[in-house]
């Protein structure tokens, strides 16, 4: 077993016999400059690599096809895009537009991949938009200005919804979103 001794536990490198606790590189440079390209690519993701003058990586170009009129609405939908570098509509899947002022939700429809949609404290009344989402799971709408909710109806997906603090809520008919496990509604709908 003594001559066992300076060999390296490590599969592709060795030990130096003279010193057993001296470290151990199991690859050599061409390793480490993979490593660092890696590296780079990665945070460098938001733009053009060349390699003498030629690009040889462009990335993705952010989602912007989509027309929405509300100016509170098109500014967190361009907010998230950015901070989740979302190249396509239906990548977008959770979304907080809550306290931002948003009065309509016209053209939200575009992003069908949204699973769970937050937009407490705005000026929310119509909510037909939102029957587009079909895979949307969970929804804040308290404190807004909702009155119908039949469009929430058909949604297959919806297991949480929040409609506390709308006043003038039509309370939603016994049954009606049997799919939804945990409700919340206003006082005057009763207990939720």
């Amino acid at each position: 077993m003594q001559g066992l001794r300076g060999l390296s536990p490590f599969p592709c490198g060795r030990a130096s016999r003279n010193d057993e606790r001296s470290p151990v590189m199991p690859h050599g440079p061409r390793f480490s400059l993979a490593c660092l390209a890696l590296l780079t690519l990665a945070a460098c993701s938001r733009y053009d690599i060349t390699v003498n003058d030629k690009v040889v990586y462009t990335p993705r170009p952010l989602f912007a096809d989509f027309e929405v009129p509300d100016d509170a609405l098109r500014a967190c939908l361009e907010q998230a895009i950015d901070d989740d570098r979302i190249t396509a509509a239906s990548e977008l899947s959770t979304l907080n537009c809550s306290h931002a002022g948003i009065e309509s939700l016209e053209g939200l429809g575009t992003f069908t991949g949204i699973s769970r949609l937050k937009l407490s404290s705005n000026r929310i009344r119509n909510l037909n938009e939102l029957a587009r989402l079909t895979v949307l799971e969970e929804l804040f709408l308290d404190d807004n200005q909702v009155v119908d909710p039949v469009p929430l109806y058909q949604l297959p997906a919806l297991y949480r919804l929040d409609l506390s603090g709308n006043p003038g809520l039509q309370c939603p008919a016994s049954g009606a979103l049997l799919r939804v496990e945990n409700l919340k509604l206003p006082a005057h709908c009763g207990e939720s």
